[in-house]
């Protein structure tokens, strides 16, 4: 007799032939690349896992070092002020040597002359501020670190450089 179904015990009743080609092929190659990547011996990796090992790979990356802020000097600090020619030197003529962002040319009495209509007191709180209009952007203090009467002192030069006639201010930085 007969049975009414016939039963293969073989692999290919399971998997067509062609997947059973690719897991033929993958699972040496599965196994190859276990044991060269080095999974297999994991105990090797316990250490780089520590908080310490992690922090030390880290650390060039982020290195962060806190200290206590640079006492400003007793006296004479007046005469460490900059003058507006060495501000816009330092800062100023990144922007405004080419007319980046909207700033106007320095030199350029065209495009300083509505600004200079605005007024010193105006550029220059726009300057310390920042600024954004339609045309233009200036960021805070031109994005360095000065005093304000620093920057007011690079206002005063830029703008006496394209027609103005505004006095460099003198003094003492406001605390």
């Amino acid at each position: 007799m007969e049975p009414l179904m016939k039963t293969q015990s073989t692999l290919a009743s399971f998997f067509p032939a062609p997947l059973l080609r690719i897991l033929v092929a993958a699972v040496p190659i599965a196994i190859v690349c276990y044991f060269l990547s080095g999974l297999h011996d994991r105990p090797a990796l316990a250490g780089t896992m520590s908080a310490e090992a992690v922090a030390a790979r880290l650390q060039p990356v982020a290195r962060l070092a806190l200290a206590e802020p640079a006492a400003a000097p007793a006296t004479g600090a007046a005469a460490a002020l900059k003058t507006g020619q060495a501000v816009y030197a330092e800062t100023c003529g990144a922007c405004h040597g080419e007319g980046i962002a909207g700033a106007p040319k320095f030199g350029d009495k065209k495009a300083w002359a509505p600004r200079i209509a605005l007024g010193f007191d105006t550029l220059v709180k726009h300057a310390i501020e920042g600024f954004t209009g339609k045309e233009a952007t200036m960021p805070p203090k031109g994005g360095g670190n000065f005093e304000d009467i620093e920057v007011a002192r690079a206002v005063a030069y830029m703008a006496n450089k394209a027609g103005a006639s505004f006095a460099e201010p003198a003094g003492a930085a406001k605390k």
